[in-house]
């Protein structure tokens, strides 16, 4: 089951204020970014982040699970707590990078 176009709105506005936030579909599902920094996995209409030591400690009692075949155990955010979720997400921003652009063939 992919993830459904309502969902991926209704996430992006539990955490709207928490920076500049846009979302890229990418093989049925979606990657979202803060600040031009991908923090945020959904997956069927789940929501993952990674497991970073920034977290770890806020999320100790979080659900894990898989985004996708192959994937490193992430831990899913609730995002019927926006509260939460813009901490955790302010947190993630801090120290994830802006993807380097791709090179042109």
């Amino acid at each position: 089951m992919a993830t459904t176009s309502e969902y991926i709105e209704y996430l992006c506005e539990q955490i709207k204020g928490v920076g500049d936030i846009r979302y890229k579909k990418m093989f049925g599902e979606y990657m979202v970014y803060v600040n031009e920094k991908p923090v945020i996995i959904v997956c069927d209409n789940t929501t993952f982040v990674k497991k970073l030591d920034c977290i770890e400690e806020a999320m100790k009692n979080a659900e894990v699970g898989f985004p996708y075949k192959g994937a490193k155990e992430h831990y899913v955010l609730d995002i019927d707590n926006p509260e939460f979720c813009k901490k955790i997400l302010t947190e993630l921003e801090k120290v994830t990078p802006v993807p380097k652009p791709k090179k042109k063939k």
